[in-house]
């Protein structure tokens, strides 16, 4: 580990336009491979950096961020932390634990600044949108009528949601950085209302019953699915940049969405009931 991560941070020291902060990772990387050297020592062993790690971090931080791919190291690093005190090296246990605190000074990335934008629009996609889709395919049974009214509802509300984020960034920021927000907003709703349309657009009404489910109830599982991978993966990229627990923020946004779903079903079969449809 100690020869991957001093491998990874050549590399994104290499990529990095900061003077301070390229020199920062260039002495990390340093002090990490004077930690192999050490081990190698103790060990009798020489080992190579592990070529295929190396390339995934470089990859996370070309997609998620420079500062994903260094907080998802820092976790290890914690364990390695731990280890060399339980084995006595309590000066590579020391220089390991600074590591954090001198990456945490160097990390101020512009995506994150809008992170609250993509939580907004991804958020209210993922609760209004599940909860309306529940409801319309117990109401309707149609699957081109759900996605229909799912799109329309979507893309109107993701206009909507956008607008609105513009309008109130403005008031706080300069009308530049109130665009961004409003886009990352507008953006991360319609794409979350896609991925959850998209079983009522793929699966046909017409196609035999799914593990002994009508299409329409099969699409609407498939979408709860969706919904909680989404949950998922953006809670755990949150999780890691900001130093906060997974799973507190998981059940919290998981436990909004069912809530709601569940209302909306019921909704949706009262109103069914009361129209005659």
């Amino acid at each position: 580990m100690e020869a991957t991560e001093s491998e990874v941070y050549r590399r994104l020291a290499l990529r990095h336009k900061d003077e301070k902060s390229r020199n920062i990772l260039n002495e990390i990387a340093v002090e990490e491979e004077r930690h192999e050297q050490i081990l190698a020592e103790i060990t009798g062993q020489q080992v190579k950096a592990r070529k295929f790690m190396v390339l995934f971090h470089i990859f996370l931080s070309r997609v998620f961020g420079l500062t994903f791919a260094i907080r998802l190291m820092e976790r290890a690093e914690r364990e390695i932390s731990k280890a060399y005190r339980r084995l006595g090296l309590t000066d590579l246990a020391d220089e390991e634990d600074s590591h954090e605190n001198r990456l945490t000074d160097m990390l101020a990335e512009k995506r994150l600044d809008y992170t609250g934008s993509v939580v907004l629009g991804m958020s209210d996609a993922l609760i209004e949108l599940t909860g309306a889709l529940a409801g319309l395919t117990f109401a309707l049974q149609s699957m081109k009528l759900v996605a229909l009214a799912g799109l329309v509802t979507g893309i109107a509300a993701a206009f909507s949601m956008g607008a609105s984020q513009f309008l109130s960034k403005r008031a706080e920021e300069a009308e530049s950085s109130a665009k961004i927000a409003a886009l990352f907003t507008w953006l991360a709703y319609l794409s979350t209302v896609i991925l959850l349309i998209s079983p009522y657009l793929l699966i046909h009404s017409d196609s035999p019953t799914y593990f002994d489910l009508e299409p329409h109830v099969f699409a609407l599982c498939c979408t709860f699915a969706i919904g909680l991978l989404i949950v998922a993966v953006f809670n755990f990229y949150v999780s890691v940049v900001e130093v906060q627990s997974f799973r507190h923020r998981f059940f919290e946004m998981t436990s909004i969405l069912v809530v709601v779903s569940m209302i909306s079903y019921l909704i949706g079969l009262g109103l069914r009931s009361w129209i005659g449809v």
